[in-house]
C-alpha cells in the first residue's frame, strides 16, 4: 500500500491547523531555525511542494525551472528567490496558497506508481521517496513553528516514514561529511507514538540507540541536538552518528548546538 501521500497530507493538515487562526503579523516572527520567519517556512514548503508536483505532471517544466534557477547570476539568496517565486505573498495569503496546493500534491502522488523514477536536484528518486521527503520537510520545518508558538506537537505513527529516511541515510551521513562509513549500523530501537516498538538493524548491546521515535526524528532532521533529547546512545559509532546525523540531501550541515532549538514557553 502506498500510504506516504496520505501521511504527507495529514502532516500538512496538522501544520495548517496550527496556523489557521494566526494573525498576519505573527507570520513575520523569527523562529530559532536560522531566524527563518513563519513566512520563510511556508514559502520554502510551498515551492518544494510545487517542484515535486512538477516532476510528476510536467518533467520538462521542472527541468526548465531548475536550469533557470542554476543560471541566475549572481545567485539569488534562496529566501529571496522563494519569496519572489510566491509572488510576494505573505501571511494568511501565503498560508492559503500553500493550503490550496498541498492536497493536490497528495492526490497526484497517490495516483502515481510509487516506484516511478522522478527527477530532482540531486539523483533521481522514486515517487515514494519524493513524497516521503515532502513529509519530512513539512515535519522538520514545521517543528520551528511549533517551537515558536510554544506548542508541543502530538505526533502520529506516520513519522515512521521519517525514521526510515533516518535509517536509510546512515551511510549518507558519513559520506556527506567525507568520513568512512562504518561497516555496521548500530541497532535502533524506538517507541512509536502509538507505543509500538520499531527495531532496525542487527541486535547489539554495544552499539545501540533507544528511545522515542519522535526524538530520533528530531536528531536525524537536525531540529534538536541529541544532547537535548532523552535518547539512550551506546557505542562510539552510534554516538558519532547522532552527533552528525543528516537525513536530508545537500551539503553537510552542522546540527544545532545544545539548548538552541527548544520550545518557547506556552503563551499565557
Amino acid at each position: 500500500m502506498f500510504e506516504q501521500p496520505a501521511d504527507f497530507l495529514a502532516e500538512s493538515d496538522a501544520l495548517h491547523a496550527l496556523l489557521e487562526r494566526l494573525p498576519d503579523a505573527d507570520f513575520d516572527r523569527p523562529t530559532r531555525f536560522k531566524q527563518w520567519t513563519i513566512n520563510h517556512v511556508l514559502a520554502h514548503l510551498h515551492l518544494g511542494n510545487w517542484a515535486a508536483l512538477e516532476t510528476v505532471i510536467n518533467e520538462p517544466g521542472y527541468l526548465a525551472f531548475r536550469a533557470e534557477r542554476k543560471a541566475t547570476v549572481p545567485p539569488m539568496p534562496m529566501r529571496e528567490f522563494e519569496k519572489r517565486w510566491a509572488g510576494g505573498l505573505q501571511g494568511r495569503a501565503l498560508l492559503a496558497a500553500w493550503r490550496e496546493l498541498y492536497p493536490q500534491v497528495a492526490r497526484t502522488f497517490q495516483a502515481t506508481d510509487p516506484k516511478r523514477r522522478l527527477k530532482w536536484a540531486g539523483p533521481d528518486m522514486s515517487a515514494r521517496s519524493s513524497i516521503s521527503a515532502r513529509l519530512m520537510e513539512t515535519w522538520a520545518h514545521g517543528q520551528a513553528v511549533y517551537d515558536l508558538l510554544g506548542v508541543e506537537r502530538q505526533d502520529g505513527d506516520r513519522i515512521r516514514n521519517i525514521v526510515v529516511l533516518g535509517i536509510n541515510t546512515f551511510g549518507w551521513t558519513f559520506t556527506v561529511h567525507e568520513q568512512p562509513v562504518p561497516e555496521r549500523m548500530p541497532q535502533v530501537r524506538l517507541t512509536a507514538p502509538s507505543g509500538a516498538l520499531w527495531t532496525f538493524g542487527d541486535a547489539s548491546e554495544s552499539e545501540c540507540i533507544e528511545g522515542q521515535a519522535t526524538e530520533f526524528c528530531q536528531v536525524v532532521t537536525q531540529v534538536r541536538n541529541v544532547a537535548d533529547t532523552s535518547l539512550r546512545v551506546t557505542g562510539p559509532v552510534a554516538s558519532h552518528w547522532m552527533r552528525i546525523a543528516q537525513a536530508f540531501a545537500g551539503p553537510p550541515e552542522t546540527p544545532p548546538a545544545p539548548g538552541t532549538r527548544i520550545r518557547e514557553p506556552a503563551p499565557n
